[in-house]
C-alpha cells in the first residue's frame, strides 16, 4: 500500500477519472497509474483530503453538529500532526496497519516527516519531495502577506461569511497570486512571459478610451504575467475556501520539526524506514540546503537515506509538472530490493573488486565515494555484510544504483559535500575506488572524508606503470588498454600520478598507510616487480589508510 500526502491546496484526487468525468484529471496524473512512477499494477494507492481542507474532510465550511451551521470562526486551530492523525485513523478504519511506501511533496512532505518522526515503524519506505523540516523566513513572509490579504477583505467577516451573497474572493485570489509566484522560478517566468504584453488588451485600449482609463485608474498593466496571475486567482476561488487556506497555511508555517523535537538528529533516532529525499534545482521555496539538512541528520543517525537533487529549472511546481527524472527515481526507489530482485554479479566485477573487498572488515559501515551503479556497495553488502551508502553526482548512475537496493546521496565530490557532517564519524571505512584520479581536488577530499570515516580504502590506476612511459617514448601516444580503456579526449582521469606521488601525498597529509597492494598484469609487470621495480611493475594500486595512528603518535 502506498499512501500519498497531498500538498497545500491539493486534494484526494491524485490520479484517475472522477465520477461524471471522461478524462483523467488528477493532480499527479503523470506519476500515479499503471506502469508509472507509482505503479498501480503493483501497488494500491490511497490519497486522502487533509483535515481543515474543503474537499470532504472536516474543515471550517463543514457543518458543526452542535449549531447546524458551518464552523466558520469557531473552527479550532490545527497542526500538521493533527492532519497525520486523521490519515492514520482513516487507514485504521480501512484495516491497514502498515504501509509499503509513504510519499509527499511540498506540504505533503512535511506530513511525511511528522509521520516518520512520531510513528517511525509504520512504513517500510518514505519519500519527501521538494519539502523541508520548516519554512524559510522568506517563505513565511509570502504566506503572512497572503493571509493578510484574506483577513483584510471586508467580506471575510472574521470567517463567518458562509451563506452570504458575497464571499472574500478578492482576498483569496490575492493570496493565491502571491503563493503562485513562489511556485515558479525566475527562469520559467522569463521564458514563459518575459515582458510580453497582451495584444488583445492593447488593441482594446486603443479602440476604447474608457477601457484604457479604467486600466490606468486601477494601476493595471498590459503584461502577460498580470493576466496569468489574474487567471490563477480566479480559477482558485472556484475550488477553494478562504478559511481552509488560512488554517492550512498557518499549520504549514508553524511546522518546525527541528524545534518541536529538539533537533532533527534526535527526532529521527527511532526511525526504521528507508528514506528518499528529493530537491529541485529551480525551487527557491523549498531549497536544496533545507533538503540537505534533513539528509545530514539522517546520515548522522546512520539511517538508510538516499538523496537526489534534480535539474528542474521550472521551480517548486516542477515536482508536479516536470517529472521525467522524478518518475524514474521514485520507481527505482519503491521497487522491491530483496535478494531475488537483484542482478547477479559478473565474474569480472568480482575479480576487479576482490582486493578492495578483502580490506573492508565484515559488518562495517562504508561510504563509497563515486559509487557509480552501486556494484561495489552491493558486493560488500552480500559478501561482507556491510551497510552504508554511496555518493554519486551523475543521475544516470544514481537511479540504477538506487534500483539495485543501494542508498545513494547525489553530491559533487569536488564540492563541499554539504550532505555529510563536518566532523562527526558516520562510517568505519570510506572507499575511493577508481575515483581519486577523476576529481579536481583529491587532497581536499581525502582530508574532508577522514573527518567522517576512520579509514580510507583507495584504488587507482598507477600511471607510473611501464606501459605509460613506453607508449609516450616509443609510440608518442597516450596508452590505451584494459587498465586505461579511454581515449585521451574522453577520459575521466584528470590527475595522472604514480605510486610514489601517492605515497608523497599521504606523507604530506599525515596519513598512515596500513596496507598497500600493488597489482601487476602480464609477464612484463611481474618481472619488473620481481626485480624490485614496484612502481614500473604495478598497473593498479590498492591502499588502506588512516589518520588515527598519526594523531596518537603526535
Amino acid at each position: 500500500m502506498v499512501f500519498v500526502c497531498h500538498a497545500l491546496t491539493g486534494d484526494a484526487h491524485v490520479a484517475g477519472i472522477r465520477q461524471g468525468e471522461t478524462e483523467p484529471s488528477g493532480w499527479w496524473e503523470g506519476m500515479v497509474g499503471p506502469g508509472k512512477g507509482i505503479d498501480t499494477d503493483r501497488y494500491r494507492v490511497v490519497c486522502a483530503n487533509i483535515l481543515g481542507g474543503c474537499q470532504g474532510t472536516t474543515g471550517p465550511k463543514s457543518i458543526d453538529p452542535q449549531t447546524g451551521r458551518p464552523y466558520g470562526s469557531r473552527f479550532p486551530k490545527i497542526t500538521v500532526s493533527d492532519m497525520v492523525e486523521v490519515h492514520r485513523l482513516l487507514l485504521k478504519q480501512l484495516g491497514i496497519g502498515h504501509l509499503a511506501v509513504l510519499v509527499g511533496g511540498s506540504f505533503g512532505g512535511m506530513q511525511v516527516l511528522d509521520w516518520l518522526i512520531r510513528h517511525p515503524d509504520e512504513a517500510d519506505k518514505a519519500m519527501v519531495i521538494a519539502s523541508a523540516a520548516c519554512l524559510t523566513t522568506q517563505a513565511l513572509a509570502f504566506d503572512i502577506v497572503g493571509r493578510n490579504s484574506i483577513v483584510k477583505d471586508p467580506k471575510w467577516n472574521s470567517g463567518d461569511y458562509y451563506g452570504q451573497a458575497d464571499q472574500p474572493d478578492a482576498g483569496l485570489s490575492s493570496a493565491r497570486k502571491i503563493a503562485h509566484i513562489t511556485y515558479l522560478s525566475q527562469e520559467l517566468m522569463e521564458d514563459k512571459f518575459g515582458r510580453e504584453k497582451r495584444p488583445e488588451w492593447l488593441q482594446k485600449a486603443a479602440d476604447a478610451p474608457d477601457f484604457k482609463k479604467k486600466m490606468e485608474r486601477n494601476f493595471a498593466t498590459f503584461f502577460q504575467i498580470e493576466s496569468y496571475l489574474k487567471y490563477q486567482g480566479e480559477k482558485f476561488v472556484q475550488r477553494f475556501d478562504a478559511n481552509s487556506y488560512l488554517h492550512i497555511s498557518l499549520a504549514m508555517d508553524e511546522f518546525d520539526a527541528d524545534e518541536k523535537y529538539g533537533g532533527l538528529k534526535k527526532a529521527f533516532a527511532p526511525l526504521a524506514a528507508r528514506v528518499l529525499i528529493v530537491s529541485l534545482s529551480g525551487d527557491w521555496l523549498f531549497n536544496a540546503d533545507q533538503a540537505q539538512e534533513i539528509v545530514r541528520a539522517l546520515v548522522q543517525d546512520r539511517k538508510r537515506v538516499s538523496y537526489c537533487h534534480l535539474n528542474a529549472p521550472a521551480g517548486h511546481d516542477a515536482f508536479l509538472t516536470h517529472i521525467c527524472d522524478l518518475k524514474r527515481i521514485i520507481r527505482a526507489f519503491i521497487e522491491p530490493d530483496d535478494e531475488e530482485g537483484r542482478r547477479p554479479f559478473l565474474d569480472w566485477q568480482l575479480r576487479h573488486y576482490e582486493r578492495v573487498v578483502k580490506l573492508v572488515p565484515e559488518g562495517s559501515r562504508v561510504i563509497d565515494l563515486g559509487c557509480g551503479y552501486g556494484t561495489l556497495l552491493n558486493i560488500l553488502a552480500r559478501k561482507r555484510g556491510c551497510t552504508g551508502f554511496g555518493v554519486e553526482y551523475d543521475v544516470e548512475r544514481v537511479i540504477p544504483a538506487i534500483a539495485s537496493g543501494c542508498d545513494v546521496i547525489m553530491d559533487d565530490l569536488d564540492g563541499e559535500l554539504y550532505t555529510l557532517p563536518k566532523t562527526e564519524e558516520v562510517a568505519d571505512v570510506a572507499l575511493l575506488s577508481e575515483t581519486l584520479q577523476t576529481i579536481r581536488r583529491p587532497r581536499r577530499l581525502m582530508t574532508r572524508i577522514l573527518g567522517v570515516a576512520r579509514e580510507i580504502v583507495v584504488a587507482f590506476p598507477n600511471f607510473g606503470c611501464w606501459i605509460v612511459p613506453f607508449c609516450l617514448l616509443f609510440k608518442r601516444r597516450m596508452p590505451k588498454g584494459k587498465q586505461l580503456p579511454f581515449e585521451w579526449y574522453d577520459t575521466p582521469n584528470i590527475h595522472l600520478f604514480t605510486l610514489r606521488d601517492f605515497l608523497d601525498l599521504c606523507r604530506d597529509q599525515g596519513l598512515r598507510v596500513l596496507e598497500l597492494h600493488a597489482i601487476s598484469r602480464g609477464v612484463v609487470e611481474r618481472l619488473l616487480r620481481l626485480f624490485g621495480f614496484k612502481t614500473l611493475g604495478s598497473s593498479r594500486i590498492i591502499a588502506r589508510l588512516t589518520r588515527e595512528a598519526c594523531q596518537q603518535e603526535g
